[in-house]
């Protein structure tokens, strides 16, 4: 699991710089402004209509799918993914037609602060942007076809086409026409899907039209998805609430809290996804065989990883969140005011880093059980929580109390989900995984203070930039240096493996 997950990180990594490009080129054409929030704001509505529907059949499509291909084969586990994709055209269209009926009502309901031009602009890039869903959810079923083939990497490339075509349709509508921001993203998720098919034919699929409601694997599949995609609405409607109470406290408010949150999912997509889109159908594979050993053993190795690459990239996000803004965002129409509220989003977001990388461990691992409803009653309790700690927060704390309402939440569930999971599958080394947490949370404390005194220092006679990137250099070769000498199991057995592979025998 490691290798393949290092290889899908460094991809990654190349993925999420793009996606960090295309951000960077919405913020200098268009800063945080109402032409931003219309835009951001009509991306939002497809995706909150798709993806409880495609997540939620992907979570039950993996490990239904892997049961059926050890009882009855391939033939009937591919059949089984064709009744799927029929499933997910049917619905698409449904939601497509609702859609564009529905556009301004929901434009209203997702930013209840938009008026006038703002209005009219979501509008109009949400009755192109919404016939995106039928790639997308087509896109979610190829994806977990082509990962129960172990085929991690093809899934992994597509982001790259995507943001490469969304960073060129900005460009070419600042000088043209703004609707070109919404045609070029529909374009980006279409090119996608036109990656994953061939790829999957490449591996057995052919495409069969087949709907059958009454088939049993199909209601196992519903059973499985239907609190998935009831936990997933939850996380979508804590989403809407954060981007409504952002659209009435100040315009741009939308634009700073995305900017934030992509910084923050940047780190998530790096090392969580990285790591959970390998194990899910690897521990899937064990729940089918029984090997319940394995499924505790991996889920351990999981969760120390992330806390290893999660806990520093949290510290060094609180401590340079207002350097880090003006980095990546502070030229062309993005003033100083929206590096504030981006940089305070950020800060208060980065405190729940942990808990979505975590939250997303450990729900995987509930799905590869086949029990969904745990999940779903915990994205319940955190929509509550996270909507009485918007309305508090937000009173006093503005932009950035959406941000820490969103952390407080993601932290508390996670909590629940870690002692739902002990009671359902026994122990797992939480004691060795609380011991190795809090030794990276000193390692990440130290690196912090170092690194912000290499940076106040360097600032005396560098630029602010090359400072922070220098105070990143020194903080990165400080925490290595620490947790190599603090004896974090994972972290022996990583440089056991390097010293194996360079021949210098193993730890």
């Amino acid at each position: 699991m490691k290798k393949t997950a290092i290889i899908i990180m460094i991809l990654t990594i190349g993925s999420k710089f793009f996606g960090f490009f295309r951000d960077i080129t919405l913020s200098y054409f268009y800063g945080a402004s109402n032409i931003s929030d219309a835009y951001l704001v009509s991306q939002l509505i497809p995706m909150s209509l798709l993806e409880f529907v495609g997540l939620g059949l992907l979570a039950g499509y993996i490990p239904i799918y892997n049961t059926i291909e050890n009882k009855y084969g391939t033939q009937k586990s591919n059949l089984f993914t064709n009744k799927i994709i029929n499933l997910v055209l049917l619905i698409s269209t449904v939601l497509v037609l609702l859609g564009l009926v529905l556009t301004e009502n929901i434009v209203k309901i997702f930013a209840m602060g938009f008026e006038g031009e703002t209005l009219e602009l979501a509008v109009s890039f949400t009755r192109i942007s919404i016939f995106g869903i039928y790639f997308v959810t087509l896109g979610y079923v190829f994806r977990g076809f082509l990962q129960v083939k172990n085929k991690f990497i093809t899934p992994t490339l597509t982001g790259y086409p995507l943001n490469v075509i969304i960073i060129l349709s900005i460009a070419i509508s600042f000088w043209t026409s703004n609707i070109i921001l919404a045609v070029g993203s529909l374009f980006a998720i279409a090119s996608q899907l036109c990656i994953l098919i061939p790829f999957s034919y490449k591996e057995g699929f052919r495409f069969k039209f087949t709907l059958d409601f009454k088939d049993d694997d199909i209601k196992q599949l519903f059973r499985l998805a239907f609190p998935m995609m009831i936990g997933i609405s939850v996380n979508q409607f804590n989403i809407v609430v954060d981007r409504t109470l952002a659209s009435q406290i100040v315009e741009g408010g939308i634009s700073a809290l995305n900017y934030a949150n992509r910084l923050n999912f940047f780190v998530q997509g790096i090392f969580v996804l990285s790591i959970t889109t390998v194990m899910y159908p690897m521990i899937s594979k064990m729940v089918a065989n029984g090997d319940m050993k394995g499924l505790r053993r991996t889920l351990s190795e999981a969760i120390g990883g992330i806390s290893l690459l999660v806990v520093p990239a949290t510290i060094g996000a609180i401590v340079f969140s207002e350097q880090v803004i003006t980095l990546l965002f502070g030229r062309g129409a993005f003033t100083y005011e929206a590096i504030l509220m981006t940089s305070t989003a950020l800060a208060f977001y980065s405190i729940g880093m942990i808990g979505f990388g975590l939250r997303e461990v450990l729900s995987r691992a509930f799905y590869s059980l086949q029990d969904t409803k745990t999940p779903m009653i915990n994205a319940s309790i955190g929509m509550i929580l996270n909507v009485i700690l918007n309305i508090v927060f937000s009173k006093y704390l503005g932009i950035g109390g959406l941000a820490l309402a969103t952390s407080i939440s993601a932290i508390f569930t996670t909590v629940l989900l870690f002692i739902s999971l002990r009671k359902k599958i026994g122990p797992f080394g939480m004691k060795q995984i609380s011991i190795s947490f809090l030794k990276i949370l000193f390692a990440s404390l130290v690196m912090g203070l170092l690194s912000k005194l290499s940076f106040n220092y360097l600032t005396a006679t560098l630029s602010q930039n090359l400072s922070l990137l220098l105070a990143i250099g020194v903080g990165a070769v400080s925490y290595f240096v620490i947790i190599y000498f603090m004896k974090i199991e994972d972290v022996d057995v990583i440089v056991g493996a390097i010293k194996k592979k360079f021949g210098r025998g193993a730890v």
